[in-house]
């Protein structure tokens, strides 16, 4: 054993570690007014717009505000994580193998510990942010190194570690990652060996070269393993998220779009708009020129709506020939602008065969003004958008039945809808 102060080298590698995490994660975080806990008063990110609302990206931030709790993954790893270092502690204590570093052990284990217990017990999901992966990685490759390191070296039964965490991560992360991940494992792997043995003899040399490549392979593995993983959840979110006549989000994903909205307005204090659309006379297309005609018609409009909305909107298919649009920080004077431009839009297509320009009954509202509630907030939209209907359809209205009360009637320019 190499090793001359096996606890004095555990206690400061540990050390560093939370340290770096510390700098990597909080500082940022501190810098720009955000603890790693909630807050009770308004942060700055609840004041930010929100981010690209594609399929994927909506679905991720919606995961755990539908369900309640972590991802199931952040569960499993979790176990897993426990189960081991309970499993090695227990070999260690029993085993008496290495009686000079044992205190050592019981040192990396319980710091490690105390990591898991903090990341997916105590701490916010978001409180790493995007770097998560790395940081739990760069965790999990020192306590595998120091582990190796304090148990033999070469001669050590704790090798496994590194195929268990490299072929783990490859599952969740980028191929380019999972390959930066291995070839820092194998790094790891052979300084931990050397340490904790010294100089490899002829076995243990042929012995590291079959692990190594092991390792190597498993990752590969992994990589096209997760990367077909990834592929096929992405297309199974297509299917559940978006409407598959007109490309828009489907009704579904808009009310947990909404519900959402509506929880970062209630804390934030900046209201949204909400739009509905009602293609006028639909039936009769279809009684005239068949359904096919009707379809063609409804994704021309979709495109109009698709084009004429923000990034960070989201517009859905809500029904048969209805359609909404969530506007995240929106006035009624903005919303009632987009909603003209939409109309405007639609009123100007040219569809072969149709005989004239299709025409869109839309209702705007807003929240919290005209209800806070889902519910409240629906039941005004469809009222709004009725009360376009009955003042003679192609228009815009709102929640009553003088369809521009509380609202513009001739809103001056379109640059009034906030950005």
């Amino acid at each position: 054993m190499l090793i001359t102060e096996p606890v004095t080298l555990v206690v400061g590698a540990a050390a560093v570690v939370f340290a770096g995490i510390i700098l990597i994660a909080g500082i940022p975080r501190l810098l720009a007014g955000r603890g790693p806990f909630p807050a009770a008063s308004h942060g700055a990110a609840d004041l930010a717009p929100p981010v690209d609302l594609d399929p994927g990206a909506l679905i991720g931030r919606l995961d755990d505000h539908l369900d309640g709790t972590r991802p199931a993954a952040d569960r499993i790893v979790r176990v897993v994580a426990w189960v081991f270092l309970l499993v090695t502690a227990v070999v260690v204590g029993a085993s008496d193998l290495w009686p000079e570093t044992t205190p050592a052990i019981y040192i990396l284990l319980g710091f490690t510990g105390l990591f898991v217990l903090a990341v997916y017990d105590l701490l916010p999901a978001t409180t790493l942010g995007s770097r998560r992966h790395a940081i739990e990685g760069t965790v999990a490759l020192v306590m595998a190194t120091l582990l190796l390191a304090l148990t033999g070296g070469h001669a050590s039964p704790f090798f496994f570690t590194f195929p268990l965490i490299v072929g783990a991560a490859s599952l969740v992360v980028s191929p380019r990652s999972t390959l930066v991940l291995a070839m820092t494992a194998i790094v790891g792997y052979l300084v931990a060996a050397y340490v904790g043995s010294g100089t490899p003899n002829p076995a243990q040399l042929v012995t590291t070269a079959v692990n190594v490549t092991a390792l190597l392979l498993l990752a590969y593995v992994g990589s096209v393993i997760g990367g077909e993983q990834r592929r096929s959840r992405d297309a199974a979110i297509r299917l559940s998220a978006m409407d598959p006549l007109t490309g828009l989000f489907n009704r579904t994903l808009f009310f947990a779009a909404l519900e959402r909205e509506m929880d970062r307005s209630a804390r934030s204090g900046r209201g949204f708009c909400l739009l509905m659309l009602d293609l006028d006379e639909l039936k009769a297309i279809n009684d005239r020129l068949g359904h096919h005609a009707g379809d063609l018609v409804l994704r021309e409009i979709a495109d109009r709506i698709r084009s004429g909305v923000r990034r960070i909107d989201v517009a859905a298919r809500y029904g048969g020939d209805e359609f909404v649009a969530l506007l995240p920080e929106t006035d009624p004077t903005g919303g009632w602008v987009l909603a003209e431009k939409i109309r405007l839009s639609i009123a100007g297509l040219q569809i072969r065969g149709l005989g004239g320009s299709p025409t869109v009954s839309i209702g705007v509202v807003a929240y919290p003004r005209d209800g806070e509630s889902v519910d409240a907030l629906m039941v005004k939209a469809d009222l709004a958008m009725y009360a376009s209907k009955r003042a003679g359809r192609n228009r815009v209205a709102g929640p009553t039945s003088d369809p521009t009360a509380d609202l513009p009637a001739e809103p001056a320019e379109v640059s009034g809808r906030p950005v």
